[in-house]
Parts: structure tokens; C-alpha cells; sequence
């Protein structure tokens, strides 16, 4: 992998399991960020860099990416503020703060999978979500870091 990357995440987020089966993709809230990053493998993880500007807030959002064995970790500094944890098998709990207040998110991680190639790395993350302690919806996170190449 190259350290400079190419950042697709995409989320789609669904009130009750049934609509997964019935609602055709144009229905589903999906939500997709492409960004340039950075890309560094060390301490047996790996490790994304990326800024993201994001419609209503001023200046960018610093997000950092770390994945080590099945727990993946998004981190996110600036307009919003939060530290996400993803852990197979694992609720965890961490406070969000925006410009308009504080949430305080559960997220319930039932599944990460990651698949890695010589110049990619994709992982599949599937979760509960719960906001100040109410359920809010199921959800699915896909990543994909791609090697940019001098050529692309």
C-alpha cells in the first residue's frame, strides 16, 4: 500500500432488520465520503489520516483511522469531536460533541471484517446504534482504502 490513499467510507444505517429485505438501495440513507488520505502500517495496525469539510460547519474535520486485529477506531477532530470504537462482540459507549450539543452514542459492534490486497484494504463494519440511550437503528460501515499511484 501506498501512503497516499484514496478514502471511500460509506454507511447506511436501517430503522428495523425487515427494511433490509424490502427497500430497494434508492430508499436506504446511505451516506458516502471520498477523500484523499494518508496511509501508515506500524505497531501490527493500520493507520488512515484524512480531512473531510462538511457542509454547514467551519474548517475541516480531522479524522484518523486505526485498525488492529478485529477492533477498528475512527477518530474525528474539529467541528465535531468524538472517538468511535468499533469491537467484535462489544458495546461501546463515548460521548459526541457538535456545535449543538453533546450525544452520548452506543455502539453495539456485531461484525468487522476486513479484507486486505497489496494495494487496498476494505473493511465491513455491522453495529447498533443507540443515542442517549435509545436505539436508534442497525448499521453497516464499509471502508476501502486504495493505493494511489503517480500515474491514477
Amino acid at each position: 500500500m501506498t501512503k497516499d490513499v484514496l478514502v471511500s467510507i460509506r454507511g447506511l444505517q436501517f430503522a428495523d432488520v425487515d427494511v433490509r429485505a424490502s427497500a430497494s438501495d434508492e430508499e436506504l440513507d446511505a451516506i458516502e465520503t471520498i477523500c484523499p488520505g494518508e496511509y501508515y502500517y506500524k505497531n501490527d495496525g493500520h493507520f488512515i489520516l484524512y480531512e473531510e469539510l462538511v457542509d454547514g460547519f467551519e474548517g475541516p474535520v480531522k479524522n484518523l483511522l486505526k485498525l488492529r486485529d478485529r477492533e477498528f477506531m475512527i477518530s474525528k477532530k474539529g467541528p465535531v469531536n468524538v472517538q468511535m470504537v468499533f469491537s467484535e462482540g462489544k458495546k461501546t459507549m463515548t460521548d459526541y460533541h457538535t456545535p449543538f450539543g453533546n450525544i452520548m452514542v452506543a455502539l453495539d459492534t456485531k461484525k468487522v471484517e476486513t479484507q486486505e490486497t497489496e494495494d487496498a484494504l476494505h473493511i465491513s463494519i455491522e453495529y447498533g446504534l443507540e443515542a442517549n440511550y435509545q436505539f436508534i437503528a442497525d448499521c453497516n460501515i464499509a471502508v476501502h482504502i486504495t493505493s494511489l499511484h503517480e500515474n491514477d
